[in-house]
């Protein structure tokens, strides 16, 4: 009976007792004694010169295929880098070595060496001297020829979702590159990467809501950062003139396909810069990184064709008027606006400004349609508690939003640094809490007195990294670029 007419339990049964029998042999299944020599990619890499000067090489990883022809066998051996195929003969290694190397499971690690060779089929082989197991496979992998395709158990069990699909694998190294990228370019741009708390007295800096927890020592509750925003802002007061952190938000909110609770973020502030220098540090930030990461600035994503050397720009009336085809430019009352909601299909009943609905029509109805790159600007003061007010127009905010292919990518604005006009803009989210709003935002009384001390012009952004690494992945679900996203507990 082979592996795969066996159901699992009788699989763990027949791997368990293997690994009875190796320790009554005095075998060790879990040595940490063996030292590597090269990686699989290197042996590959470097093949002609090894082979020339006859040279042993030592590499170690995980058997994904074997092959047995009886005084002869193949293996199939993975690392992080590379496959590379292995050749075992019995009159070579010895038979106890060679009936211990045709009992491996696939899924046991192993430390080869040996010398390399090229098969007649002109495949790169490692002849083996000597093997040693590294660590037994208990559990069987799923099979070959099917892969992990639950995707809830990929999720869930995403060690084996790395071992059987390369894809992901790659998906993940390739995130790796993408922060590494971000962390370079802004370090030769002169920012500072900085720490903030994860535990805040007071959940601020974005309109959501937070996860608590209690400090023991301190008997307070605390907040579950839910953005760094304000403590990054007291370091512009303090003196730090650009600075930048890559880390953890989380918002106690639902689940989707393009949100997690826990997600990563990238958050930037620069004195005496505003919104626009932000706007094309964004471009230049996101464009340099696609060049680095893919080679390319055109892209898919969702079989939409991205292509990131073009960028609009766009105000939210201009997005509403173009693609909802409402005109809010000379709305001067809160009736006619919820008049136009009404006649569109949009409940606006219980908003309480102008600002509020024009805001609806472009979250209801446009977002979904900015496929190219496009920074939309001016947002209405009421949904933008932290930024600048236009000097043009009092009623909307130096702030802007990108979006590619209808998702939000980053979101800056010029920061408000006018202590008094802050306070103000707290107290109104305060009644909008008391309101029922639990997403408002809090009244931060150590901000007002930092902002008190004067804090510098500054721009400021923030990009959902998680989101960027979809798009650039061509990730159709944010889970897919976790590692370890929330799901439900297991029965």
């Amino acid at each position: 009976m082979t592996e795969q007419e066996m159901d699992l339990n009788e699989l763990m049964i027949e791997r368990r007792k293997k690994l009875g029998d190796l320790k009554a042999a005095g075998i060790e299944p879990y040595n940490n004694d063996f030292v590597r020599s090269h990686s699989i990619s290197e042996v590959l890499d470097d093949f002609e010169e090894l082979t020339a000067g006859e040279e042993k090489v030592k590499i170690a990883g995980r058997v994904m295929a074997l092959r047995d022809h009886g005084k002869s066998s193949f293996a199939d051996l993975v690392d992080l880098s590379e496959k590379v195929q292995l050749y075992a003969k019995k009159n070579e290694i010895g038979e106890e070595a060679y009936d211990l190397f045709t009992d491996l499971n696939i899924g046991d690690h192993i430390g080869i060496e040996g010398t390399l060779f090229e098969t007649g089929r002109g495949e790169i082989t490692v002849r083996i001297q000597e093997f040693k197991l590294l660590a037994k496979s208990l559990r069987p992998l799923p099979e070959k020829w099917h892969g992990l395709k639950d995707v809830e158990l990929r999720y869930r069990q995403r060690y084996v979702d790395l071992i059987v699909n390369p894809d992901v694998k790659q998906t993940f190294i390739l995130r790796s590159k993408i922060i590494h990228g971000i962390r370079k370019y802004l370090e030769e741009k002169s920012f500072l990467e900085v720490q903030t708390p994860l535990m805040h007295p007071i959940a601020g800096g974005a309109a959501a809501k937070p996860f608590v927890t209690h400090h023991n020592a301190l008997d307070i509750d605390l907040y579950l950062r839910i953005a760094p925003e304000l403590y990054l802002k007291r370091l512009l007061v303090g003196g730090f003139e650009r600075v930048f952190e890559i880390g953890k938000n989380m918002r106690n909110e639902g689940l989707s396909r393009k949100h997690n609770p826990e997600f990563t973020t990238l958050e930037l502030y620069q004195a005496y810069a505003d919104y626009e220098d932000i706007m094309n540090t964004t471009e230049e930030l996101i464009k340099n990184v696609a060049q680095t990461v893919l080679d390319d600035l055109k892209i898919t994503y969702n079989d939409d064709e991205i292509n990131l050397n073009t960028w609009n720009r766009m105000t939210m009336i201009e997005a509403v008027n173009n693609y909802a085809g409402v005109d809010f430019t000379d709305v001067s009352t809160l009736e006619k606006a919820k008049s136009l909601a009404e006649e569109n299909n949009l409940d606006c009943e219980e908003k309480g400004s102008i600002g509020e609905i024009i805001n609806e029509f472009f979250e209801e109805v446009v977002e979904e349609k900015l496929i190219q790159p496009t920074f939309i600007t001016q947002y209405p003061v009421e949904v933008s508690p932290l930024a600048k007010r236009n000097s043009d127009n009092p009623a909307f905010t130096d702030r802007f939003e990108l979006f590619i292919s209808g998702n939000e990518i980053a979101n800056a604005f010029s920061e408000l640094n006018d202590p008094i006009d802050q306070k103000e803009r707290f107290e109104h989210q305060m009644e909008q809490r008391e309101a029922g709003d639990d997403e408002a935002h809090r009244m931060d009384q150590d901000f007002i007195r930092a902002l008190e001390y004067g804090m510098p012009p500054a721009g400021g952004l923030g990009i959902g990294l998680d989101r960027l690494v979809m798009l650039l992945t061509g990730s159709e679900s944010i889970k897919e670029v976790i590692l370890f996203p929330h799901l439900r507990p297991e029965n």
